[in-house]
C-alpha cells in the first residue's frame, strides 16, 4: 500500500546532518523520513540526482503593493515571483494599501491571501502612535509575523520617530520588533542635500552613515531599557555592524542581497534611480563590512526588501523618484552566485534563509529539513549558468537591477507543504498559500 504523498530521491540534502545524499519522504504536508529510502513507494517520486535540496527559503521582508492599479504588485503576482525564485514563505511589511495597523486589517489581508498567494505568508502589524498601546494584542493575531517600526520615513506614511512613542511600542508586547532604523530628525535636517547637483548620487549623501548609526544607537538604548528584543532590518554601515555586535543578546540583524552585491558610485552610474533604496546602497568599504559581519555571524538573516515601483515612477528625476527595487525573485540566485564565487558556504546560506528566520521569529515547524517539519523545499541546480532576463521576471513592475547579469546557481523547484508549486520555471497547479504559524500565536485546539 502506498502511504507517502511524495518521495524525493537522490538529492544532496543540506540539513542538520550537514551536506549528504539522501531521500526525503513526505506525508500530509510534513517530512516523515530522511535517509536511504530506495525501496519506498509514493504517489509522486522526484529524482533529484545532481540537485541540492535545501529547506524552503523564507524571505522575511517584502512589500507587495496590494491592492493597486494593474501595473502594480499584488499578493498573487508578488508571490508568483517568490516561488519562481525558490522562496517558499514571505513576511509582508505593513506600509502597503491598506496599512496593516489594526486586527481587522490584518485579518482581512490574511483572508485575501489564503489560497491566493503561491507561497505561504505572514503579515507585520505597523506601529503607530495610535496603536502603540495595543500592539501586545495585535502581535498575537495568528498569521502576524510581529511588529514593524519605521524610525525614519520611507515609502508609505507609517512613522514612529520620537523616543517617547518608541518606548510605548517597545513596552507593549513581547515578540521581537522589526525596525527600519534611520533618524527622522536628521533626514529632515539633511533633506536639502538631496536636491544638490548630482541627482541620485546624492542619495547616500542625504541618508548618510550618521542617519543610520544615530538611529540604531537610540534604538539599542531604548531596547536595553525595556528589555525588548529587536530585529534591525537592512543594515548598511560598518559602524552599525560594530555596534550591533556588542548587543547580540538583544538584537538580531538583517542584510539584503542588494547591499551585498551593489556598491556606490558604480550602481548609480549604471542604474541611476533604479539603484535607489532606503537605506541607500553605499560604497565598497561598507559593502565589504557587511560581508565581514556575515562571516563573523553578526548577520542573522537575509531579506530581499522587495519593493517594486513602476518604471514610469522610477524614471522620475531624483529626489521625486521613489525608493525601492524588486528582489524576492532574485534573492536566492544572487546568493547562490556568491556561494559559487566563494563568499559564503551553502550551509551558511541555508542558515541565513531558513534556520535564521525560524530562530529570529520563532516560526513553528518551518526552516529546517527534519522529520515533523513542514515539507518546504527549495531545489537548486548549484552549477547552472544562466542570465537573468526580463522574460523570467514575474513582478508586475517588469524590471530588476540585475537584468542581464550572469549567474551560476538557480532554483529549479519550489515545494511547499509537499506540493510542487514551481518546477523548471513553470508554475505548477494552483495557488494554495497558507498563513505561517509562530510559536507565540499557536491557538489551543477546539
Amino acid at each position: 500500500m502506498v502511504t507517502l504523498d511524495l518521495l524525493i530521491k537522490n538529492a544532496v540534502c543540506v540539513s542538520h546532518n550537514g551536506t549528504e545524499q539522501a531521500d526525503v519522504a513526505v506525508r500530509a504536508g510534513q517530512i516523515v523520513a530522511i535517509g536511504n529510502l530506495k525501496d519506498t513507494a509514493a504517489e509522486e517520486v522526484i529524482d533529484a540526482s545532481g540537485l541540492h535540496l535545501l529547506p524552503g527559503v523564507i524571505d522575511s521582508q517584502v512589500h507587495f503593493r496590494e491592492p493597486g492599479a494593474e501595473t502594480k504588485e499584488d499578493l498573487e503576482t508578488g508571490s508568483r515571483a517568490a516561488v519562481m525564485g525558490g522562496v517558499t514563505a514571505v513576511f509582508e511589511m505593513p506600509n502597503t494599501k491598506p496599512s496593516t495597523t489594526t486586527a481587522a486589517a490584518l485579518q482581512d489581508k490574511i483572508d485575501r491571501a489564503t489560497n491566493r498567494m503561491w507561497c505561504d505568508f505572514a503579515f507585520y502589524v505597523g506601529a503607530t502612535a495610535e496603536n502603540a498601546d495595543k500592539l501586545g494584542e495585535l502581535e498575537r493575531v495568528p498569521g502576524c509575523s510581529g511588529v514593524k517600526v519605521f524610525m525614519g520615513s520611507s515609502t508609505g506614511n507609517l512613522l514612529v520617530w520620537d523616543d517617547e512613542t518608541l518606548l510605548r511600542v517597545l513596552r507593549s508586547g513581547s515578540r521581537r520588533v522589526a525596525i527600519h532604523s534611520e533618524d527622522e530628525q536628521l533626514l529632515i535636517e539633511r533633506q536639502p542635500l538631496s536636491e544638490k547637483d548630482g541627482g541620485v548620487h546624492n542619495h547616500p549623501v542625504w541618508r548618510n552613515e550618521e542617519v543610520a548609526l544615530n538611529s540604531t544607537k537610540r534604538l539599542l538604548k531604548l531596547a536595553r531599557a525595556t528589555g525588548r528584543r529587536v530585529h534591525v532590518l537592512h543594515v548598511t554601515t560598518a559602524e552599525e555592524m560594530a555596534l550591533l555586535a556588542a548587543h547580540k543578546d538583544l538584537a538580531t540583524v538583517e542584510v539584503t542581497p542588494q547591499h551585498l552585491t551593489l556598491e556606490a558610485p558604480d550602481c548609480y552610474d549604471r542604474l541611476g534611480t533604479y539603484a535607489q533604496m532606503n537605506p541607500p546602497i553605499r560604497d565598497g568599504r561598507h559593502r565589504m563590512a557587511l560581508w565581514q559581519a556575515l562571516a563573523a555571524g553578526i548577520v542573522d538573516v537575509l531579506g530581499s526588501d522587495h519593493a517594486p515601483h513602476e518604471i514610469e515612477k522610477k524614471e522620475l528625476p531624483y529626489p521625486q523618484s521613489p525608493s525601492g527595487m524588486p528582489g524576492v525573485q532574485t534573492m536566492l540566485p544572487l546568493m547562490l552566485d556568491h556561494v559559487n564565487n566563494g563568499f559564503l558556504s551553502l550551509p551558511r546560506l541555508v542558515d541565513l534563509t531558513s534556520a535564521g528566520p525560524a530562530r529570529v521569529f520563532n516560526i513553528a515547524a518551518k526552516g529546517r529539513m527534519a522529520v515533523g517539519y513542514d515539507a518546504d523545499f527549495t531545489v537548486v541546480d548549484l552549477k547552472k549558468k544562466w542570465v537573468i532576463g526580463e522574460d523570467w521576471l514575474q513582478s508586475r513592475c517588469g524590471w530588476s537591477p540585475f537584468t542581464g547579469q550572469q549567474i551560476t546557481g538557480k532554483a529549479v523547484g519550489t515545494i511547499i507543504r509537499g506540493r510542487k508549486v514551481m518546477w523548471e520555471d513553470e508554475l505548477q497547479g494552483t495557488a494554495h498559500g497558507q498563513p505561517v504559524h509562530f510559536q507565540e500565536t499557536l491557538q489551543p485546539e477546539q
